[in-house]
């Protein structure tokens, strides 16, 4: 069983817009029938805490990550090869849900605290990056954002030094900047955003997971399984009533938040029971019956269920969003 890393007490608490689970954040359907949870204490004191700290306190030198990048440059990345970083050596990132053409941000709020636009003035090249491709868009709050091809560009909260990339595929959407706009190498899930972009570039908020299928499993009952067969499991620091979000930072290496998917293609779940809830770094994530939804890392083959009752939080969620039963 793989050791899961939480960062201390981090818990991220999250609010639907609405009262209900079942509001606009829900596709609109029928409200799910959420009840509140046995133990509706929260777990840390992170409410909206995009660091994962639990303290809401943003990092020491996050204020200063919003401010011009100076001459970009390219340089080599641990694991990535060559990425974009600003004068200081800070590097800089681009998130799947903004959009190229037109350039535009979709991360606000929580979500731009930890990961702080870089401002547009005073931005410059060096070899190995096209000045052509330096550009600006416009942010809600009237300041200018650095685009680059397009891309808009930020720095990222937790990153402290020179060379730091502790951004790189966080919720599967953050991915260090490439010299041509592009995520950097083949990091974690690179390839994909970079596949995406190249088919349609189409804005990455409309972007949805595949089908759900419920399935029955020989031991635990009827279990739920993504597109490409991995069983998908629910946390007991999480809450589908209030909704709050207990897996953040580096719970998500292990746990990955599953995608939004379309209610009407799913197979043996009630579509009114599929909805989506927004997570602190602006990403969204599939929900069952409220219940935020993840893969386990651990899983490697279609039906692996190695994440069951793993340290008695986990569990696979059934077709209702119950847990799963668990054996022996």
């Amino acid at each position: 069983m793989r050791r899961e890393i939480f960062a201390g007490s981090a818990v991220a608490v999250l609010m639907l817009t609405t009262a209900a689970c079942g509001s606009s954040d829900n596709y609109g359907g029928k409200a799910p029938a959420v009840q509140p949870v046995g133990d509706s204490k929260q777990v840390g004191s992170g409410y909206g805490d995009p660091y994962g700290s639990g303290s809401g306190a943003a990092p020491a030198g996050a204020a200063d990550k919003s401010g011009p990048a100076g001459e970009l440059k390219v340089s080599e990345i641990q694991g990535l090869g060559s990425g974009v970083t600003d004068s200081a050596g800070i590097t800089l990132y681009r998130f799947d849900k903004d959009t190229p053409k037109p350039p535009k941000s979709n991360c606000e709020g929580d979500c731009a605290a930890a990961w702080p636009a870089v401002a547009a003035n005073d931005a410059s090249v060096s070899a190995g990056i096209d000045a052509a491709l330096l550009g600006s868009v416009e942010r809600s709050d009237g300041t200018k954002q650095l685009t680059l091809a397009g891309w808009p560009v930020y720095r990222y909260a937790k990153d402290v030094k020179a060379g730091d990339a502790l951004g790189e595929g966080v919720g599967g959407t953050w991915h260090v900047l490439g010299p041509g706009g592009k995520p950097a190498g083949a990091g974690k899930g690179a390839a994909a955003g970079a596949e995406k972009e190249e088919k349609d570039e189409k804005p990455a908020a409309e972007a949805k997971g595949g089908e759900l299928t419920a399935v029955q499993n020989p031991e635990l009952g009827t279990l739920v399984e993504d597109a490409e067969g991995k069983t998908l499991y629910r946390f007991d620091k999480d809450s589908a009533w209030p909704m709050k979000i207990g897996c953040v930072g580096a719970c998500t290496d292990t746990w990955k938040p599953a995608l939004p998917v379309d209610k009407n293609k799913v197979s043996g779940i009630a579509p009114e029971l599929i909805g989506k809830v927004k997570r602190p770094d602006g990403t969204e994530q599939l929900t069952i019956d409220c219940w935020p939804v993840y893969s386990f890392t651990g899983d490697k083959e279609p039906g692996d269920t190695t994440g069951h009752n793993n340290k008695g939080l986990w569990f696979a969620i059934t077709d209702k969003g119950k847990k799963a039963k668990v054996v022996g």
